[in-house]
């Protein structure tokens, strides 16, 4: 089936979203005519991670003015926290545009109603880590669902925005360096859709990891196709882990540290007490989260992850506290903060539980709905995949280096480094959703696409995707199995040469088998891991040094990570070599702040 559109937005997340509102807002603002196509590959508003992210008290980071330090300029103080805390391996004119169209994003979703907490009109926020002043503003837990429903509530008033749903888009259309359209499937039925400009919003790889706190089928596909069409990725080495719920997909941060719990393995040990570990590290978890060279609390998230390394779990029990803890001997600054965020003043912190039901009783209302009882249950954690920081390399119009190709979201790379402050993630959906809807509407305009040419070339690539299946081979869930093992093992907490060498000779034997017959879709779901998870590790053997969640050790038994070393301020590229079909890594220059 062939689809003809003037611009095509891959991915129904909050960056998507924006960019298929903010394309027809703008051609209705210039009095102009415009249809776009939102290609999902799920269910709208039930796939993808903006719907379904959930964490202790979910932050949308913003700059406005009522924000510490008052004045016009504030914002220069947000985009340089987004640059420093990155590590300076990011592009600094993106911070700014970050931060300094922060406070547009917020006010444009509460003109859509979403519920932001406020206290006399005035939007409540909060510091989150990587930020010196209070910046985040929330609705509690479900922040990314609440901006979700807004806008697509906002995307129901649009006619001019067609969606396919249940549509995996499995790669572009590029003639002569620019796109034409992409093909996809809808179950076992082809699909061709002829596009004057193309946005990617598709979202991170969480599934090439086994534990991570994505949805299920976040295979990485704008990245994969990205790479494919000749565009670059960058900062692939840089993935946002954090102590987690299996269960639940919930982030362990916050309050949740912030009651200082028992950190125990299945034999009820208290394994934390075998490292340099102190209570007062564990509530500084909570601003700590994710993990970070930069902070010593990593030590927690390198214990867990060895725990379970040996072949066990690690719970969060909140019914006793961890040994020799006493409230009063934490650090005074830690309580001083502890009382700042009593919701619910119950007369008693004796216990963890009592602790969160007086600092954040919504979360322990949010696990109860999910059939845990934190009174009498204790909570399984591991480190988790949660975000990733680089993608398809971007500039300031949200453009790649392919003519027409925008990306934004967590799909696009660039505009963080190393780390993130928390809630910048939210804010990027809507600030370079917009532009990127923006810029896409404005290539469409003035720019056609030769259809015969493009509809040749999709029926050339429906054709090469058969040499990838073999009745002989692997079957396609062993093969993901393998692959999550691998980067568990290898390229997530505890990263080191030897290992990520491993894992890539582990990559390049997947990238030679060939599969049992399934359904394309999913078989393209798995090239594309193999492609990321490649991009990822290769990324990680270049950076020899530590760098936010980049923890690379000289040797797996060590107990710290090697030093950053600042002569290294560069971000990796990554491109494919067509000829070898390998990714090739360099190192480039990031756009510095001007003297």
């Amino acid at each position: 089936m062939i689809y003809k559109t003037d611009i095509l937005v891959v991915g129904g997340g909050g960056a998507g979203l924006r960019a298929a509102i903010a394309a027809c807002e703008k051609a209705y603002e210039n009095k102009k005519s415009v249809k776009v196509i939102l290609a999902v590959k799920g269910r709208l508003g039930s796939c993808g991670t903006t719907a379904l992210a959930y964490s202790d008290r979910m932050a949308f980071h913003v700059t406005l003015p009522t924000t510490e330090p008052h004045g016009e300029d504030n914002w220069k103080y947000h985009a340089k926290d987004i640059y420093e805390i990155g590590g300076f391996v990011s592009d600094y004119d993106l911070a700014e545009i970050l931060a300094k169209n922060s406070a547009d994003a917020y006010f444009y979703l509460d003109s859509l109603g979403v519920p932001f907490v406020k206290e006399n009109g005035v939007p409540v926020q909060f510091v989150t880590d990587g930020s010196i002043y209070a910046r985040a503003c929330f609705t509690g837990p479900d922040t990314a669902v609440q901006i979700e429903k807004a806008l697509i509530r906002k995307l129901g008033e649009i006619k001019d925005i067609e969606v396919l749903e249940d549509v995996m888009i499995a790669d572009l259309i590029v003639v002569n360096n620019k796109v034409c359209g992409a093909i996809g499937f809808k179950g076992n039925q082809n699909i061709i859709i002829l596009a004057k400009a193309i946005v990617l919003a598709t979202g991170g790889a969480g599934s090439i990891y086994k534990s991570n706190v994505f949805p299920p089928r976040m295979t990485g596909d704008g990245y994969a196709m990205a790479l494919r069409a000749g565009a670059q990725l960058v900062n692939m080495e840089f993935i946002q882990i954090g102590l987690s719920s299996p269960k639940t997909k919930l982030a362990c941060s916050g309050s949740i540290m912030r009651c200082v719990p028992r950190f125990v393995n299945e034999k009820g040990e208290e394994f934390l007490l075998n490292y340099p570990i102190t209570n007062n590290d564990v509530f500084e978890k909570g601003a700590t989260w994710p993990i970070s060279y930069e902070h010593k609390t990593c030590i927690i998230d390198i214990a867990v992850f060895r725990e379970i390394a040996r072949g066990g779990k690690v719970f969060l029990d909140f019914t006793q506290n961890p040994k020799g803890f006493e409230f009063e001997r934490l650090r005074e600054d830690l309580k001083q903060r502890y009382y700042k965020e009593i919701k619910n003043q119950i007369g008693s912190r004796k216990t963890p539980y009592e602790r969160l039901c007086e600092i954040n009783p919504q979360t322990v209302e949010w696990f109860l709905k999910r059939g845990i009882d934190l009174r009498n249950q204790m909570l399984e954690i591991a480190p988790s995949i949660q975000h990733f920081q680089g993608g398809v390399k971007i500039r300031e119009k949200a453009n790649t280096a392919i003519s027409g190709l925008y990306a934004c979201g967590e799909c696009a790379g660039g505009q963080h480094g190393a780390n993130r402050p928390g809630g910048n993630a939210l804010l990027d959906t809507q600030v370079f959703g917009k532009i990127a809807g923006e810029s896409s509407f404005e290539f469409a305009l003035n720019n056609s696409i030769d259809e015969e040419s493009a509809v040749c070339q999709a029926n050339r690539l429906f054709e090469s995707y058969k040499i990838y299946v073999a009745t002989d081979g692997i079957d396609l869930e062993k093969a993901i199995s393998e692959l999550n093992s691998v980067m568990d093992l290898y390229a997530s907490v505890v990263r080191y040469q030897a290992g990520l060498q491993k894992a890539l000779m582990e990559i390049e034997e997947l990238k030679t088998r060939k599969i049992k017959p399934v359904e394309y879709e999913y078989l393209l779901e798995f090239k594309n891991m193999l492609l990321c998870a490649e991009a990822v590790v290769k990324s990680c053997i270049l950076r020899d040094e530590s760098r936010g969640p980049h923890l690379m050790f000289e040797n797996y038994s060590d107990l710290w990570p090697k030093p950053r070393d600042e002569r290294h301020n560069v971000y990796h590229v990554c491109i494919l070599n067509k000829e070898t079909n390998q990714i090739e890594v360099f190192p480039m220059q990031p756009v510095k702040p001007k003297a």
